[in-house]
């Protein structure tokens, strides 16, 4: 059986093995042991990057966890070591790895995913910010668009009055932005207005998320963007 899959983590077992965390474009959220990759001689440990795609080959025996009898990756060369999108990598992943545990099959994601990973290869390095909207999107959690001017995090609704010092006009107003655009990926926001944002979206999670944490990656990226 061939998975196509985002790793999104993985847990080393052992001395030679890991358990891998994926989003799968058939079954949504699952892991597989991959036994042997940090085995001496194994060149496959070097596909354990965050949000690499990739081919699992598995046996059709149904158990709780799959066995990965061969893995390939799916896009070689996908991307450089820019300490800068590997940050983003790192923090999408590790959001990714909190929010999708329990989604089924959601090809809808699975291909937002995509858009994303080609924002990030041509420079986009906004593309984690749009990105992370768009989620909330597939997963029914975007805000109502209203003419009130500013949004309730908790109810994701728009109203008159300021309930969250996070979400001041100018964030509210990019919160409209994006429900409203075509192309979000095309929306240019200054570095004020990027950390503001990122503030005001990790509020939202926590609200619509159980047991939502910040990213550990979170102030790595403060600091590049």
């Amino acid at each position: 059986m061939t998975q196509e899959v985002f790793l999104l983590s993985y847990t080393k077992y052992g001395d030679h093995d890991a358990v891998l965390h994926c989003f799968c474009r058939e079954n949504g959220f699952e892991s597989f042991f991959a036994k042997g990759i940090y085995a001496p001689k194994n060149k496959k440990k070097a596909f354990l990057f965050p949000l690499n795609e990739l081919l699992l080959y598995t046996s059709d025996k149904k158990k709780s966890i799959q066995n990965v009898q061969k893995i390939e990756q799916k896009n070689v060369d996908f991307f450089s070591s820019d300490i800068r999108k590997n940050s983003i990598l790192f923090f999408v992943s590790d959001l990714l790895n909190q929010v999708l545990r329990n989604e089924n099959q959601n090809v809808g994601i699975y291909s937002e995913i995509s858009i994303f990973l080609s924002q990030l290869q041509i420079d986009n390095f906004q593309s984690h910010l749009i990105f992370i909207f768009r989620l909330l999107k597939q997963q029914g959690l975007q805000p109502l668009f209203s003419d009130k001017t500013y949004l309730n995090p908790e109810t994701g609704n728009f109203e008159d009055i300021e309930m969250h010092h996070f979400f001041d006009k100018t964030i509210s107003d990019i919160w409209k932005d994006l429900i409203t655009s075509q192309d979000p990926y095309s929306i240019k926001l200054s570095r004020t207005e990027k950390q503001n944002f990122l503030d005001s979206i990790l509020v939202y999670f926590h609200y619509h998320f159980t047991d939502f944490r910040e990213p550990r990656s979170l102030e790595i990226i403060k600091e590049i963007f």
